[in-house]
């Protein structure tokens, strides 16, 4: 049942992530063409709570959604079962959630890049 539950939340999450990746290419498009600056960039994302959910929601999709696929490949690959495969999955999308907050931090947070 937790196999079923894995493969469901990892679509899911998938589902979460293709709309943002769209959103992102677009805004990285369109700030490319238009010749933003770092500092430009920074200063139309800091303090927007709307790009702090819309990154937010992208940094929790891609934790969740890397560290099932992960498990995947450990159970596979390296043969981890139970409790250490577990373990490990919950290190890999805790470390991924964290680094992901700070980068959320600092492109959205004012004086988050200082």
């Amino acid at each position: 049942m937790l196999d079923l539950r894995l493969y469901m939340l990892q679509r899911i999450t998938a589902l979460i992530m293709a709309p943002l990746t769209l959103g992102h290419i677009a805004v990285m498009i369109y700030a490319v063409q238009g010749g933003l600056t770092a500092a430009e960039i920074l200063g139309r994302t800091q303090g927007s709570p709307f790009w702090f959910l819309f990154y937010g929601s992208f940094v929790l999709a891609v934790s969740v959604h890397a560290a099932i696929g992960l498990r995947v490949v450990l159970h596979e690959m390296a043969g981890l079962k139970g409790r250490s495969l577990s373990a490990v999955s919950w290190g890999i999308a805790a470390l991924l959630l964290a680094m992901g907050t700070r980068a959320l931090i600092a492109v959205t947070w004012p004086g988050g890049a200082s």
